[in-house]
């Protein structure tokens, strides 16, 4: 084999790597009506089976990225993917809605040190002419496990029992183990200054914690001495995390103050995990709608569900093709407003209302946050100089995590309050408390329930209770997308490439002189 063929043979075997994450990504979501039956999730429990893998993901990046700098990227892939194979056996064979919290959470441990490594990888195997082709395959590897997701989800559901949708990550991790061994080949990166462990344990603290309270809330109460304590810790553990950075005590910090003082780098992630919020609280919804609401078994959630992937990659990849004429801030911000009215129309849904209508606004919400998202990651990667790529990287993923938790935690949240909220409770044809606690675990137990009493009229109500609960969560994503707009509008650069090849609005060359010397200082 060729150096040049081994090369990208070593890229395939990191883009493997990469498709087990997206597989995950997904579809969990197909998966989680039933698991909720059958291990008696309540709705929160449900949202910390995604937030738990995406909250640890989140949370370790940074650290497992310079982990995997100092002691070896290539050792650290090795790892990664074992210990993700060991939380898919353990998911797959979890008899409890905690046991399953607790191996989702070993799955974001895996997750969080293979994605910046994947990324290493490829600022390691190619020179910077190469580079572009070989990021489009680890996207694209992300971005085929995206649909796969729900149509495997649902042909497993079909044959077999929910625990299957996560043993079919165990093949593909035995073949990305394989390739890596053999094709990938050992590198380090900087190891002159020590692991900012304080900084680490702050800001993980903060996020946790935080992302507990919200979740929790509707639950205990906003009252409940847990809850205040998680809200109140976080903010606390997050101002804490902000002082500790900002002085300079000799470590390697967690996020390099050089590269977040770059404005198309700082808003660019913030951008990126604006889009994220938006994107994942909704992949969280819609499925329980399919189900719940349509009527629709596994198989047929999971095709419904690919109208706002395919949207993603679509917008994605239209957006690639209009950059260099429009510019990230014009682009950007028509994915967002373009999202913003998508879920206007979603939250116009009733229970009378067919697929199509679900269909329409599910792609149209795809393709304008997919937009949105491609703009912000292309600002912040077009920023950063050669030496803090690998660094940069895992900070603009950290970024999208925290999104995506924020997502998943503050609709769900929402989701569960209304939900409850809008189900009918005493006087003539009410429910006791009894029933209420038990119909208002979730949409797809109460269905359940609903059916099992034989009431159609108690049927139509939960159907009801939950359609409010999401047309609220997608009034607030309407939200979060309309102030995405004016974010990117006013914070993005105009980055289009004129007829003569040259940026709209071209750096001053005295501001980009120093600059570029601050972050090569910084990476020296």
């Amino acid at each position: 084999m060729t150096e040049d063929a081994r090369r990208w043979a070593a890229l395939a075997a990191t883009a493997l790597t990469v498709l087990v994450i997206g597989l995950d990504t997904t579809i969990l979501n197909v998966a989680l009506p039933d698991i909720a039956v059958d291990l008696g999730a309540s709705n929160a429990q449900l949202q910390w089976f995604a937030d738990s893998y995406l909250l640890v993901l989140g949370a370790l990046l940074l650290p497992a990225g310079m982990l995997g700098d100092r002691y070896g990227r290539k050792r650290f892939t090795v790892g990664g993917l074992v210990v993700f194979g060991a939380g898919s056996l353990w998911c797959a064979l979890a008899t409890s809605a905690s046991g399953l919290i607790g191996a989702r959470t070993l799955l974001g441990v895996g997750a969080a040190v293979l994605i910046p490594l994947a990324m290493s990888s490829v600022v390691v195997l190619f020179e910077a002419h190469e580079r572009t082709r070989a990021i489009g395959v680890i996207g694209a590897s992300t971005m085929l496990g995206l649909p796969l997701g729900p149509i495997l989800a649902g042909v497993l559901l079909q044959h077999y029992w929910w625990g299957a949708v996560f043993l079919v990550n165990l093949p593909v991790i035995a073949v990305a183990l394989v390739a890596v061994a053999t094709l990938l080949p050992e590198s380090t990166g900087d190891r002159g200054r020590r692991l900012d462990l304080v900084g680490i344990l702050l800001s993980s603290g903060a996020l946790a914690a935080a992302t507990f309270g919200v979740i929790e809330g509707p639950e205990r109460g906003w009252s409940d001495t847990l809850v205040l304590a998680g809200l109140i810790g976080g903010g606390a553990l997050g101002g804490g995390f902000v002082r500790w950075q900002q002085c300079d005590r000799g470590l390697e910090p967690v996020v390099d103050p050089a590269l977040w003082g770059e404005p198309a780098f700082r808003w660019g992630g913030v951008t990126a995990a604006t889009a994220s919020l938006a994107f994942f609280g909704a992949m969280f919804v819609v499925p329980q709608y399919l189900r719940g609401v349509l009527g629709a078994d596994a198989l047929g959630t999971g095709l419904r569900s690919i109208p706002m992937v395919v949207g993603l990659l679509v917008g994605l990849r239209t957006t690639m093709a209009l950059l260099p004429r429009f510019g990230s801030r014009t682009l950007g911000a028509a994915g967002f407003a373009i999202g913003a009215a998508a879920f206007v129309l979603g939250s116009r849904v009733t229970v009378e209302s067919g697929y199509l209508v679900t269909g329409i606004w599910t792609f149209a919400v795809g393709s304008g946050v997919g937009a949105a998202l491609f703009c912000g990651q292309n600002c912040a990667l077009g920023a950063l100089p050669r030496a803090r790529a690998a660094t940069g990287s895992a900070l603009i993923q950290a970024l999208r995590q925290v999104g995506s938790v924020l997502g998943i935690a503050v609709l769900g949240a929402l989701l569960n309050a209304v939900y409850r909220s809008g189900l009918p409770v005493g006087g003539t044809g009410g429910l006791s408390a009894g029933q209420v606690a038990a119909l208002g675990q979730n949409v797809t137990s109460g269905v359940a329930g609903a059916a099992r009493s034989g009431s159609a009229a108690l049927e139509r109500a939960v159907q009801s209770a939950f359609v409010g609960g999401l047309s609220a969560t997608l009034w607030v994503s309407a939200a979060v997308c309309l102030a995405g707009a004016c974010l990117v509008w006013v914070a993005l650069p105009d980055d289009r490439v004129t007829s003569r090849g040259e940026a709209a609005v071209p750096a001053q060359p005295a501001q980009e002189a120093q600059s570029s010397h601050a972050l090569d200082a910084a990476a020296d």
